[in-house]
């Protein structure tokens, strides 16, 4: 059996999980550690094909993605991490939103493999019972928390960003008085002790 060359990463046969391992060393963190990426195929075809695209990813400086990297992993770090500065009002609001919305829906799904696609469905399915507004929001919690992501080469796209915010369900009815209104307030009152 031919040793591979040093850089050119390690392919091997794992019995116990039945499949073909690839891992590629990537250089050192600064803190001395090294770093490699894993990754595993069915076949010897498709691992090989595997190295050579991490490989040539790695070469023209390509940010290695963490394929086992959630999108609820993605959301928790922004919820912590991301929202410095912010009222917390705000904070809670947003993680309100991403754990009654966002976690159950895609919480579980490896943030790699999340299409706009994906995220266009969802928007449309969310559309007939929540407001704009709300549907916004979650797009922008879905797109800081994938850029946050980004920011740290633990995937490269952000299919977030190619979605629109579909329209949603009208909004509660306004409970301000109109001009007349107030108007007529104003004149009802204008003999009494709230006149002031």
């Amino acid at each position: 059996m031919n040793r591979r060359n040093r850089g050119e990463g390690t392919l091997y046969f794992d019995e116990k999980r039945r499949r073909w391992i690839v891992s590629l060393d990537t250089g050192f963190s600064p803190m001395g550690k090294r770093r490699r990426i894993k990754a595993s195929a069915r076949t010897k075809t498709d691992a090989k094909a595997l190295l050579l695209k991490m490989r040539r990813d790695a070469a023209v400086g390509l940010p290695t993605e963490q394929k086992a990297y959630t999108v609820g992993a993605a959301v928790d770090s922004w919820l912590a991490f991301g929202m410095t500065g912010r009222d917390e009002s705000t904070k809670e609001n947003r993680r309100i939103l991403a754990q009654k919305h966002i976690l159950p829906a895609f919480g579980g799904r490896r943030l790699a493999e999340l299409t706009a696609e994906d995220v266009d469905r969802w928007l449309a399915d969310r559309a007939a019972g929540l407001s704009t507004d709300t549907l916004s929001r979650l797009l922008s919690i879905l797109r800081s928390s994938i850029r946050r992501a980004q920011a740290r080469d633990l995937v490269r796209r952000n299919g977030a960003l190619l979605c629109d915010v579909p329209r949603g369900r009208a909004g509660r009815p306004s409970k301000s008085l109109t001009l007349d209104q107030a108007k007529a307030l104003l004149a009802a009152a204008e003999r009494t002790n709230m006149y002031a």
